[in-house]
């Protein structure tokens, strides 16, 4: 699969790619314009689309990913299987399933629909606020995934109990749980009642 411009932009080697356009939207989630991806996140924040991944295993475990510290933004916290945001015009279902790929080299072998969050995060780290609206889904994998070092600096499939014990000592994104709480009634369909979500 080719690399996206999207993921192009990130390389520092590459000088004249063009700038990473995000879709803004009013509070109903309707698109009213575009802004350049960090002038959207500087204070106060630009209400935006985005979309956040939850896969799991066959066992019912979450897989999360450690950003890589190279990132601008949240560089080495934990956080959900994978988050972005949609070109403009760009369903956020396919920019789910692109992303997922690009990031951590593998394709959902199922992904659902799983509802949005609205959001509004101010990122204590990086000064950099998340006004988000965020398009949740949620799915399976079923193949070993190849994370890009750029993208990814660690992977890890944790339990709930294994979620609770490494939220209280990792440091995590200023969205994780806001994304998964809304995400828990399609995440408990989609894992069954014994994975304990």
């Amino acid at each position: 699969m080719p690399i996206t411009p999207a993921t192009t932009t990130h390389r520092p080697s590459n000088g004249t790619a063009e700038p990473i356009l995000l879709e803004l939207v009013d509070e109903d989630g309707v698109t009213i314009g575009t802004a350049e991806k960090l002038a959207a996140h500087q204070p106060p924040g630009r209400l935006h689309r985005a979309f956040s991944v939850f896969l799991f295993d066959e066992r019912g475990r979450l897989l999360l990913q450690q950003r890589a510290l190279g990132k601008y933004h949240s560089p080495g916290v934990w956080s959900n299987t994978c988050c972005g945001h949609p070109y403009p015009g760009e369903a956020p279902f396919a920019a789910a399933a692109r992303r997922t790929f690009e990031e951590l080299g593998v394709s959902p072998s199922l992904l659902a629909e799983a509802g949005t969050v609205r959001y509004n995060h101010p990122d204590p780290a990086s000064g950099l606020v998340e006004q988000e609206y965020n398009h949740l889904f949620v799915g399976m994998v079923q193949s070993p995934v190849r994370p890009d070092p750029q993208e990814v600096a660690s992977t890890v499939f944790v339990t709930p109990d294994e979620l609770a014990e490494r939220h209280a000592r990792d440091i995590f994104s200023a969205w994780f749980m806001t994304v998964l709480d809304a995400a828990r009634p399609a995440v408990r369909e989609l894992t069954g009642p014994s994975a304990g979500w």
